[in-house]
């Protein structure tokens, strides 16, 4: 694997793997409530994309990211008081939401990247 391209304290270059950019955006998550919000928000965004196409109402798809963000959203502003990697790095950024998410529910979630241990729970009450 290749040399991170910046750090959790360093922005000064973009990520151009996402195994590279994955470390960072577990740092961005390190509070527990912050990633149930982010669980809460990828699950209604995946359940409604999959009803919008299912059923042909695409419009749908709009709602399906709307309500994905609005929860990641409220957890990086009032939670984590950090700005979504989303404006930087969109296309990373919800890959590592499907990441986490799918990690957390399998429990592969590896907590080492979390900021503040003391106020996390451990994986296996998340």
């Amino acid at each position: 694997m290749s040399q991170p391209a910046e750090t959790h304290s360093t922005h000064a270059t973009r990520f151009t793997h996402f195994a590279d950019f994955y470390p960072f955006y577990l740092g961005e998550h390190s509070q527990l409530a912050c990633r149930k919000l982010h669980y809460v928000g990828t699950s209604l965004h995946l359940l409604i994309l999959a009803a919008a196409l299912f059923t042909g109402h695409y419009a749908w798809i709009i709602a399906s990211v709307v309500c994905g963000y609005a929860f990641a959203w409220v957890g990086h502003y009032f939670i984590e008081h950090n700005r979504p990697a989303t404006f930087k790095y969109p296309f990373f950024s919800l890959r590592g939401d499907y990441v986490m998410l799918f990690q957390a529910v399998t429990g592969r979630l590896d907590h080492a990247h979390f900021k503040s241990p003391g106020k996390d729970l451990k994986a296996t009450s998340a």
